[in-house]
């Protein structure tokens, strides 16, 4: 007679196990986009420097400006773009957690503007001292025309300076983990330039940090304010697939399954290549919520879009063992498609960080290890 096993009897008994590989994950990744405005940058190099600990790792931007690099020991990092030798860009203190990290973008065209105000900034000042000399030969009207031009350019010099200030020092903030802060710097920033995606974008990401945080009501305002500000950002980048995904993921923290699941979707018809990264984030944050059902049923869409996406196989084949059984002879009996889960892991990455762990489940789900890859949907011989 089979009754149905309970996670932390299963999870107990195969720690015994597998315990010692668990070092073998504390790795994370960093991903991201190179784009010169709408252009995607293919080329682009990314020096990802470790500052806690030395550390340097190189990763160049492939189709469509996508960049990514696994395998990052956890700490913290420096990126910088850099565009046939000349430095373009640069994020400092970011956070490599384990697994998936928020996505690094680079934009050169914001980039490029940023140097542009900065040079303008400063002939502007020196065009003032400079006019200060002609001054007194001025009509009384040429006067008051300069005088009134000279205000508006100081007025947008300021405003620019103000709004660049307060994005930094929301960024610098967000990477020190002080999320209050950054939101109320990234709040400034939008008030200043509310047509700015990237800033809604921030926003919303250190709302959603920040709800993490907190519990009750406080939280659950926090994920509705993030939903709102990635809304925000959707209006203005509609194109942008990211912003549905990170929408989605809020949504679901704050209890609103569904219309997350429906943002996800929208992601992933956007942007299919990164599909299975988007139903994977779905899988993690159903894990966490406690919805084992709904894991399973995210990372089999992630293999689905992406069926080389090795850790949705593995995450999938964890996720499955939470539904195996036992005999009354304490064997373990696992639904269908556990094993083969961590088989098809192993024959994507056979020397992947999770390898030991998922030869280990095997071993002891069936006794053995057998890492070949049989589909359960394939027609048997007769």
């Amino acid at each position: 007679m089979l009754g149905n096993l309970t996670k932390t009897t299963l999870y107990a008994a195969l720690l015994l196990t597998f315990g010692s590989s668990a070092a073998l994950a504390q790795v994370g990744s960093l991903q991201g986009e190179v784009t010169d405005g709408s252009k995607p940058v293919v080329g682009a190099q990314l020096l990802i420097e470790r500052i806690d600990i030395p550390g340097e790792y190189k990763v160049k931007s492939k189709k469509k400006g996508r960049w990514f690099h696994a395998g990052l020991p956890l700490g913290t990092y420096n990126v910088t773009l850099e565009i046939e030798g000349k430095q373009m860009d640069k994020l400092m203190g970011v956070k490599v957690g384990i697994g998936d990290n928020p996505p690094i973008n680079f934009d050169i065209a914001e980039a490029r503007a940023r140097e542009e105000a900065a040079r303008a900034a400063a002939a502007a000042g020196q065009a003032q001292q400079a006019t200060q000399k002609q001054i007194a030969s001025m009509s009384a009207e040429e006067r008051k025309q300069y005088e009134e031009t000279l205000k508006k350019n100081q007025e947008k010099i300021s405003k620019n300076k103000e709004l660049n200030d307060a994005f930094n020092n929301g960024m610098t903030a967000k990477n020190m983990g002080d999320f209050d802060s950054a939101i109320g710097s990234f709040q400034k920033a939008a008030e200043l330039d509310p047509e700015q995606h990237v800033i809604w974008a921030q926003l919303a990401d250190v709302q959603v940090a920040a709800a993490d945080k907190k519990a009750g009501d406080e939280r659950s305002q926090l994920l509705e304010q993030a939903a709102s500000s990635y809304g925000k950002a959707i209006e203005i980048a509609p194109d942008n697939a990211s912003y549905y995904n990170n929408r989605g993921l809020a949504m679901i923290k704050a209890g609103k399954a569904d219309e997350g699941k429906a943002e996800l979707a929208k992601a992933a018809e956007m942007d299919p290549v990164n599909g299975g990264r988007y139903y994977y984030n779905l899988g993690a944050v159903m894990i966490n919520s406690g919805d084992t059902d709904g894991a399973i049923e995210a990372f089999k869409n992630a293999t689905a879009k992406d069926p080389n996406y090795a850790a949705a196989y593995y995450q999938l084949g964890t996720a499955l063992v939470g539904k195996a059984q036992t005999k009354e002879d304490g064997s373990v009996v696992p639904v269908e498609g556990t094993v083969e889960s961590f088989q098809k892991y192993l024959e994507l990455e056979p020397t992947g960080s999770m390898a030991e762990s998922a030869k280990m489940m095997i071993q002891t789900l069936t006794g053995s290890v057998d890492t070949s890859f049989v589909d359960p949907n394939a027609k048997k011989k007769k």
